[in-house]
């Protein structure tokens, strides 16, 4: 028998979520959850999930169906409405895309698969949000080469209001410090060198708890689907994320 990720009570407080989005309750539901998280912590193909969990076809439809209705993303963002808002954290971190997860011949809703070209080959990045406890609250998915300052404000759109916004230079921006204060926000970015206006206004012990983000990467990243790209299509990586995050949730 195969390894299971989920304890009673962890689906004992998973299934009223998932029904409340819309998964429909199937006598197996629990056995093809099961089966999608094996998938995601072994980053294997679908063919390669154990027949303990149902036919392997059977429960990649179902994946399928959830991902192109956003009941994975959903589920996640039910979860994420408990998170500390007192601080948020937003960053961004490039995986690598398996050969496998290239060459998809449709185009996506918002006209590509989230695949670029970085120094590192073919790659996606995660521009992630957390909260005052390092928990994920948000995320957006592009290209490996798109720079972190250029999601920023569309990942800020989609946060709830937070007491404190805090981020690395690399957000040092106008356009992102306007951002967060026309949120009633206060910023915590610290000025890239060559700044005039100087750091004196920072709040330094609140920047270095800016490792919970960093630590939300490297806790997302034990799922081997999440350090490896292996979905072609972006809105299946992004259901395959948003279960990652919900995972985090549900063991709190």
């Amino acid at each position: 028998m195969p390894r299971l990720m989920l304890t009673d009570e962890q689906w004992l407080k998973l299934k009223p979520i998932l029904l409340d989005c819309g998964i429909y309750d199937k006598p197996k539901l629990r056995l093809t959850v099961e089966g999608i998280l094996f998938k995601l912590k072994e980053g294997c193909t679908w063919r390669a999930v154990p027949f303990y969990f149902g036919k392997w076809n059977s429960i990649f439809r179902s994946f399928s169906n959830w991902c192109l209705e956003d009941k994975l993303f959903m589920a996640f963002k039910v979860a994420a409405k408990e998170c500390d808002l007192e601080w948020v954290f937003i960053d961004g971190s490039i995986v690598s895309a398996h050969q496998h997860a290239t060459g998809a011949a449709r185009k996506s809703e918002d006209g590509d698969h989230g695949i670029g070209k970085s120094v590192q080959g073919f790659s996606t990045k995660i521009h992630l949000a957390v909260d005052s406890m390092g928990n994920p609250i948000d995320f957006e998915i592009t290209g490996g080469q798109v720079h972190d300052a250029k999601v920023a404000c569309q990942l800020l759109d989609k946060l709830p209001y937070c007491e404190h916004t805090i981020a690395d230079k690399g957000y040092d921006s106008k356009a992102i410090r306007d951002k967060v204060r026309s949120r009633n926000s206060y910023c915590v970015i610290p000025r890239k060198r060559n700044s005039k206006t100087g750091n004196h206004d920072i709040d330094w012990n609140l920047y270095k708890l800016r490792h919970l983000v960093e630590n939300a990467f490297a806790r997302l990243k034990h799922f081997r689907s999440i350090a490896t790209r292996f979905d072609k299509l972006k809105r299946n990586f992004k259901g395959m994320l948003s279960l990652a995050c919900l995972f985090i949730w549900i063991r709190l």
